[in-house]
């Protein structure tokens, strides 16, 4: 069972992946390049590794994504690069996040080191949590010259990567490594320590010339009908469970039903069939034009066994039987299992923080800089879409605004208020 759910898919070898980069086009004005919202440049390493300079490829990857061998697993390629692909018209895109995989794998085995810590500027800056987008503002200010601190409320750092993203899409030795290198860089990660608990925001302020806000939509949404049910369970807690255990979870159901239809619901569902659950029915609002998951997720969902139900509300609940009613037709069903696991969205926490959030849990305004010019949002808490390559696409912005604004001469009206 645990190696079921730990299998990660087979990746490319030297023959293949050459292959595989040899169809590029070679676009002179390459429209996957301009697709990638980490500006990662993909026509730029698939042309090194064309030419056989993976060595190159690296640092064309590294030097614009410090997640970038996470986001060759995770990142929904079709909807930004291949989306854009020029051959897209001729037969299928090229498979950058495959060839980006390779490339990255080959950077880990070669024990490369890319980035460089910056020289010292005297300058210190404090991040509030270790997700994708925290992990990149990091790397980037550290190339800087920055000194950086994160403070992360769990034993770990990571975010959703180390705790919900499961295993055979995201292996754990991947994530630990991109921590790793971050760390070498000069990162000091405070573990266990919650801002507004541990230690308070106006001490982190007093203490550095910024603070950067990178929390996560960590908790997940509770639909109240369900509250309360022992049935039930939060996406979150259950993919948490089953990383931390390495699919060693003790009350593994015969038959479950997953309420959701993103990525994360299919995550669950996905991972249900991997354990050996024989009977996992997966209910979405959305029906399949609309649907929010990916793709490629979503056909690994089927592949895996899921029975997919689409355009249905959750109306009832009693015990662990569901009962559903379609959107739009006269349709009622019931569904009973022994788990019903709900992937209806997530939250974010905010408390002591002093950052009003919206409905969207999303600060209401565009851009990364609060009304106290010492500090800034940057991840899920900003405005944007909520896949790892655009968390490392705002961290990027957000460091680059904050350097801009550091620099400058210090009789300038938008400087920050000093240490």
């Amino acid at each position: 069972m645990t190696e079921k759910y730990e299998k990660e898919a087979t990746g490319y070898t030297m023959t293949t992946v050459m292959e595989e980069a040899a169809r590029c086009l070679l676009c002179h004005d390459a429209p996957c390049s301009k697709a990638c919202p980490a500006g990662t440049d993909p026509a730029r390493f698939i042309r090194s590794v064309r030419f056989n300079n993976v060595k190159g490829a690296a640092e064309t990857i590294r030097e614009n994504n410090a997640l970038g061998a996470i986001c060759a697993r995770v990142c929904p390629t079709e909807k930004y690069c291949e989306l854009a692909c020029s051959r897209t018209n001729i037969d299928c895109p090229i498979d950058i996040g495959g060839i980006q995989r390779y490339v990255t794998d080959f950077e880990q085995a070669a024990k490369m080191d890319i980035l460089k810590k910056g020289s010292s500027n005297g300058k210190h800056i404090a991040i509030i949590g270790s997700g994708p987008a925290g992990l990149q503002v990091a790397t980037t200010l550290l190339t800087k010259g920055y000194a950086v601190d994160i403070y992360e409320k769990s034993e770990k750092a990571g975010g959703y990567l180390t705790y919900g993203i499961p295993e055979y899409r995201l292996p754990t030795d991947i994530v630990e490594y991109e921590i790793k290198r971050i760390i070498n860089l000069g990162a000091n990660i405070h573990y266990n320590t919650t801002v507004g608990e541990d230690i308070m925001m106006a001490d982190l302020k007093a203490t550095n010339d910024a603070v950067v806000v990178a929390v996560g939509a960590s908790e997940s949404k509770m639909l109240p009908m369900f509250a309360d049910n022992p049935n039930v369970e939060t996406a979150v807690d259950f993919l948490a469970r089953v990383k931390e255990t390495k699919g060693n979870i003790s009350d593994v159901p015969n038959s479950a039903v997953v309420v959701g239809g993103g990525d994360v619901a299919m995550d669950v569902a996905t991972t249900l069939r991997r354990l050996d659950v024989q009977t996992v029915t997966d209910v979405a609002y959305e029906e399949f034009s609309e649907f929010k998951a990916s793709k490629k997720e979503l056909k690994g969902t089927r592949k895996a066994g899921v029975t997919i139900l689409d355009g249905y509300i959750p109306t009832r609940v009693s015990n662990n039987e569901v009962t559903f009613n379609h959107r739009h037709i006269d349709s009622e069903l019931k569904i009973k299992a022994d788990k019903i696991i709900l992937a209806v969205g997530q939250r974010v926490n905010t408390t002591n923080l002093n950052i009003d959030i919206n409905n969207h849990q999303e600060v209401p305004y565009a851009g990364y800089r609060t009304a106290d010019p010492k500090v800034f949002v940057t991840g899920d808490i900003a405005q944007g879409d909520k896949t790892v390559v655009w968390a490392v696409r705002k961290g990027k912005d957000v460091a680059e605004q904050i350097d801009q604004l550091l620099t400058r001469d210090e009789d300038s009206d938008l400087v920050l208020g000093g240490k």
